[in-house]
């Protein structure tokens, strides 16, 4: 159960980043402008979700199947995946609080081409979704290569849990989507109250991680050592 949640908050978390947010919010946006009845912003918005949710689970499978059925990778993530844990969460910690920082670039798309897709209707909508899943910055990034695949791992349920994370990358844009299918004016002043929540819990779940990273480290690392 712990995994599970975990994976759904790690996606949630994801989708609320500064990056994330900003590109669903701007795509979701561009998306009803096009559109003139309402049900229609509702679904096209929900197309684009599917397509970022698919994404990352079509991703994270394919990434956790093959670590855990190549004999060699599985047999050395059994032995060692315990030392690894403790730095790469202490890692994955300091970049949620902004004391690492990464430049990372993933893949961009032209206003000329949004527009192409966005006129294709529903497909193109879920089309929108892919490309911008894929588009990793160094917070998202850090969230499912450096948090997710790891649980992912260790977990018998390591091939549910990517599409667990995706769901969750899913609902807040879900939400957005349906605010502008129901004419609300106030989008922007949630915007700005959501961006202030994501800056505190995307900061306690960096001292989570760094306090969790530091216990993995005392008892599979330096407890060795000292022994």
């Amino acid at each position: 159960m712990f995994a599970i949640l975990s994976a759904i908050w790690l996606g949630i978390l994801t989708s609320i980043s500064p990056c994330p947010l900003a590109t669903n919010i701007a795509a979701i946006t561009f998306l009803s402008k096009k559109i003139v009845h309402p049900r229609m912003v509702l679904f096209s918005g929900m197309a684009y979700t599917i397509g970022r949710m698919l994404t990352y689970a079509v991703i994270g499978t394919l990434i956790v199947s093959s670590l855990v059925n190549i004999p060699v990778i599985a047999i050395s993530l059994q032995k060692y995946m315990s030392k690894i844990l403790g730095p790469l969460l202490i890692i994955v910690g300091l970049v949620l609080i902004d004391i690492i920082k990464i430049n990372l670039t993933g893949f961009t798309l032209s206003h000329h081409k949004q527009h192409s897709i966005a006129e294709s209707g529903l497909v193109g909508s879920g089309l929108l979704g892919i490309i911008f899943a894929l588009s990793f910055c160094p917070v998202s990034a850090a969230l499912f290569f450096g948090s997710l695949i790891p649980l992912a791992v260790n977990n018998k349920f390591g091939l549910v849990l990517p599409l667990l994370y995706g769901i969750g990358t899913g609902l807040p844009v879900t939400v957005f989507a349906l605010c502008i299918a129901l004419g609300m004016t106030t989008i922007s002043n949630w915007f700005n109250k959501v961006k202030k929540i994501e800056a505190y819990t995307r900061k306690i779940t960096g001292i989570i991680f760094i306090i969790t990273g530091g216990y993995f480290l005392w008892t599979h690392i330096i407890t060795g050592w000292i022994k």
